[in-house]
């Protein structure tokens, strides 16, 4: 799995927006100690939450499976782009079979769970994913015998506010191990000013 951070809004529009309600701009330090305050302040401690709809995320995830795919689409409000896997079968048409041992070549289309008997099992459906394709089956009838375990990639853009949920309800130990992970990855690529906005929301009990 990788995170990979490739925009955000800077502190300072959303301090820019909350000022606008009191018109109290000349008191703005441009994303400084007193925008980052009043960003906590009102957004955090005062429970105007919309406020933090102002901040903008976009992430590129790598390397999920699509159990995890499944679990994403349950977060509001936040926009998906996924890898098509419709255009993108042929990667696994043109592979070689796996040893249901090759725990390391299959890696590169399936998460592997550490339970070599689950593990087993995913190769097994990969095989059987490939026999399909290669047999001349069209990629829109064979992709729904894809495993669970396929990877998958995708471009994803969140606000604040939703990210603060997605972090309270993934970081949790009883989230899906996958989520739970990103939920962590996450965090570690935001900007470090804005990492303050997000470390209440951190189950971090293992």
């Amino acid at each position: 799995m990788k995170v990979t951070l490739l925009h955000y809004t800077p502190l300072e529009i959303c301090a820019h927006a909350i000022r606008t309600c009191w018109q109290s701009f000349d008191k703005s330090d441009h994303g400084g100690e007193k925008d980052k305050e009043l960003i906590d302040r009102v957004g955090n401690k005062f429970k105007h939450s919309s406020t933090l709809e102002h901040l903008v995320y976009t992430f590129y995830i790598q390397g999920i499976s699509r159990a995890l795919l499944q679990e994403l689409a349950r977060h509001r409000i936040a926009s998906l782009s996924v890898k098509s896997t419709r255009y993108t079968l042929k990667e696994l048409k043109a592979a070689e079979p796996f040893d249901e041992n090759d725990f390391e070549g299959a890696n590169k289309y399936i998460v592997l769970t550490g339970d070599e008997r689950v593990d087993r099992a995913s190769i097994k459906a990969l095989n059987n994913l490939q026999t399909l394709l290669k047999e001349g089956i069209s990629n829109d009838i064979a992709k729904y015998a894809l495993p669970e375990c396929y990877k998958t990639e995708l471009t994803w853009t969140i606000n604040a506010r939703s990210l603060q949920n997605f972090l309270s309800l993934r970081s949790s130990k009883s989230a899906l191990w996958e989520i739970r992970n990103l939920s962590f990855k996450i965090f570690e690529t935001l900007p470090e000013d804005h990492k303050y906005l997000f470390e209440d929301c951190l189950n971090v009990e293992h």
